[in-house]
């Protein structure tokens, strides 16, 4: 994590806060609980389908901010604006606030894969950063958008998403980082706390459980139990805020066991606040009061739907205020809601304000702001080329100067099918469909010229994503059948709510390639020219049939706007492979939701002709040369509250320079409820020169083996734990077995647990 995040005051209210909340009118207090979303410009405007329609009121800043304002909602991600002319423009209307009522509004942005605004850095999903494995770059990468976010003038970026991946299905899989809850939760906390040392506040979303929608369908209700949202989905969140400094958190869509998130106070108010202590703003996601109403039907009206969520731990309604002022301060003054409950929001709000200096007269923003600096694109390349996976070789790789190439497939050609849902250009500029995006991208096909100069390369589309027509595959056979090598690049088109493959509201019912890709694949295949098979997507798919007839299989998780360099540069060998599956690629017989998280009875067994096996599990990768794992030795006993050391060499038996992805996995042969068969515990990167060796040590906490008890409490137990050390989830490995000393005693998250660390 680099750098030690600042610390920031507690945001238990000051005496001028409390003035504040004194003083203020009902109204006033209200205006400081919700949003803004001015740059929508005109009434009749939304961004999704079942979001309400904006009302003229809610887009005219004059007439919505006469009592002041909480939050400008997307002043920057909603249309194309040249930043000098919206830094002008806020620091006009941030004027204006402070003159008028003294306080200032917080500006909230998406920065899921870097600031949403036109000219900015596109980075790599969140799903190629658990690709990386590297939460130290993941770091860096959130402080470069952290310090773009603050010199844009904006005080809360919305990111990371903290949800689990459990079903393949769901659009939202992209923005995940990962199946495993241990990686989720260094990686996001990594990205979190670079965020914040740059003075922002990061919001984690979605608390919780989001991701585990029946189906895998967007906004579907989720129907697990209290055990698996305290294991699963639960710690990712919790290290976020302990460790990272997380200041906002926000909710999800989704209902748990029949409760909506936005109105459950054992979520809002129970875990978050009187269990782990935090002391940030909740804020609503987008229209999620609302729905209380109109889509999860709790509430008869929209004030009735403002008290519930008040009620619950909701802070603040965003993007607008639909429900929290008319409708919620109707409520108050009928006496029906306690305005104590609305103080206790503002005061929150306002200690945070405090915190931003938005409570103090503005200084001034440098209209000159480089969005997408030479710094900001080597960190967007280096993630893009870490979180490359190699799934296959049969030593085509590295390509030894081909004379011709085919280069076949729909991203081959798209530079914005490099990009997730949540980068400019793929959800704004679909509003905005002549807008140039204000960033140089490069496609596949233009970096793979620019990598082999002197070779010829015939390019066909073939197809595209989603189209069913089939008239230009007999020419992208034709051309593979002529070429030394076909290279065929094949995958998602992110987009939001159906009019993508991937991203959000994109969900799917099979995990074949969309539209006539894998025909297109199966096809070329047939030719018997080499096939170097790219997979640029938001999710795994199904690759049997396709895969083992490839000579080489490359999985790029929409590497983002260097993407294309990366995937060119691993053909040519000037990259090095070293990124590792963060979710499994599924096989036909995979039934979703799956995952390698799961107890023996949720593998293959005789009880079932279901295999859930994956065709590649999590953690899997190869690369350029070859890895060894030697013996590895612990302490034989440990007390229940200790810390277990782990020593290993690692070899490097080939003959180039490379990367090894350290996994690290816990495995419990007898516990007090069922235990997944192996869970991770540690990871790091460990570069070891060719025929050359490095020993590694890997320490982990006691806590990283605890459970949830019957009794509902995280407990370590005693008795005996195996420790393995294997290159992905389902290798044999090396181990050591550690025997737990002790009572039962009680644990948090393990937080600092699973470090792996290079002895020299």
């Amino acid at each position: 994590m680099n750098e030690p995040r600042p610390t920031f005051p507690s945001s238990i209210a000051s005496a001028r806060v409390e003035a504040l909340v004194a003083e203020l009118p009902l109204r006033a207090k209200l205006a400081q609980l919700v949003g803004l979303w001015a740059a929508a410009k005109r009434a009749g405007e939304t961004m999704a389908p079942m979001q309400e329609t904006l009302q003229a009121d809610q887009v005219n800043f004059e007439r919505f901010a006469e009592a002041g304002l909480g939050q400008f909602t997307r002043h920057y991600g909603t249309r194309p604006i040249a930043a000098a002319e919206g830094v002008a423009q806020l620091e006009e209307r941030q004027a204006y606030l402070h003159g008028r009522t003294g306080i200032r509004a917080t500006v909230h942005e998406e920065c899921l894969t870097g600031v949403l605004a036109l000219g900015a850095t596109t980075y790599p999903t969140p799903l190629a950063w658990g690709a990386s494995f590297d939460p130290d770059l993941v770091g860096r990468m959130a402080r470069r958008i952290g310090a773009d976010l603050r010199s844009l003038g904006v005080h809360q970026g919305l990111a990371p998403v903290l949800d689990v991946v459990r079903d393949a299905r769901w659009g939202r899989v992209e923005e995940c980082i990962s199946e495993d809850p241990w990686l989720v939760a260094s990686v996001g906390t990594a990205y979190v706390a670079g965020v914040e040392a740059e003075g922002v506040v990061s919001t984690l979303k979605h608390f919780v459980g989001y991701s585990s929608s029946r189906g895998g369908q967007n906004h579907g209700p989720v129907g697990i139990g209290r055990r698996e949202l305290a294991e699963v989905f639960l710690p990712p969140f919790e290290l976020a805020i302990r460790e990272g400094g997380a200041r906002s958190v926000m909710n999800s869509y989704t209902e748990v066991d029949g409760v909506p998130v936005a109105a459950d106070p054992d979520l809002l108010t129970g875990i978050l606040r009187d269990d782990w202590g935090f002391e940030g703003t909740v804020v609503a996601d987008y229209f999620a009061v609302t729905f209380l109403e109109r889509m999860h039907a709790v509430a008869r009206s929209l004030g009735e739907a403002a008290a519930l969520a008040l009620a619950a731990g909701i802070d603040v309604e965003l993007p607008t205020g639909s429900a929290y002022l008319e409708p919620l301060a109707e409520l108050v003054e009928s006496g029906a809601v306690d305005e104590a409950l609305v103080d206790r929001a503002l005061r929150r709000v306002l200690a945070q304000k405090e915190q931003l200096g938005l409570l103090d007269a503005p200084e001034p923003l440098d209209p000159a702001v480089d969005l997408d600096s030479a710094a900001n694109r080597e960190v967007a390349a280096l993630l893009a080329e870490e979180s490359l996976v190699l799934l296959r070789n049969d030593g085509v790789l590295p390509l030894s100067a081909p004379a011709r190439i085919a280069l076949v497939g729909p991203n081959a050609f798209a530079a914005d099918s490099l990009l997730g849902c949540y980068s400019f250009a793929n959800h704004v500029l679909p509003h905005h469909p002549d807008h140039d995006p204000g960033v140089v991208i490069a496609t596949v096909a233009e970096a793979l010229a620019a990598e082999f100069p002197a070779a010829e390369i015939v390019a066909e589309r073939g197809c595209d994503v989603m189209s069913s027509n089939a008239s230009g595959i007999p020419a992208a056979v034709a051309a593979a059948g002529s070429a030394e090598l076909a290279v065929v690049v094949v995958g998602d088109q992110s987009g939001m709510f159906g009019k993508g493959t991937s991203g959000e509201g994109c969900d799917t019912a099979d995990l074949q390639l969309p539209g006539l890709q894998r025909r297109l694949v199966e096809e070329v295949l047939d030719t018997g020219t080499p096939v170097v098979l790219v997979l640029v997507t938001g999710r795994p798919y199904i690759l049997d049939g396709l895969a083992e007839r490839a000579a080489a299989v490359v999985q790029a998780f929409l590497p983002g706007q260097e993407g294309g360099a990366a995937i060119a540069g691993l053909l040519s060998g000037r990259v090095m492979p070293s990124g590792r599956l963060p979710v499994g690629i599924p096989a036909a017989t995979t039934l979703q939701p799956s995952g390698y998280l799961h107890p023996v009875l949720g593998g293959k067994t005789p009880m079932s002709s279901a295999d859930p096996t994956p065709a590649f599990p999590f953690g899997f990768g190869l690369t350029y040369t070859t890895f060894e794992h030697g013996p590895v030795t612990a302490s034989e006993d440990v007390p229940t509250d200790g810390t277990v050391q782990l020593e290993f060499d690692v070899r490097n038996t080939g003959d180039r320079d490379g990367t090894e992805v350290v996994q690290v996995y816990a495995h419990d042969p007898v516990a007090s409820v069922s235990r997944p068969v192996r869970w991770l515990v540690a990871h790091g990167r460990v570069s070891v020169p060719a025929e050359g060796a490095v020993r590694v040590r890997a320490t982990v906490t006691c806590a990283a083996f605890s459970l949830i008890a019957r009794s509902g409490e995280r407990v370590v137990e005693p008795g005996t734990i195996r420790l393995i050390v294997a290159r992905d989830a389902a290798a044999e490995g090396q181990h050591v077995d550690v025997e737990l000393t002790g009572p039962v005693v009680p644990a948090r998250y393990p937080g600092a647990a699973g470090r792996v660390a290079a002895a020299v």
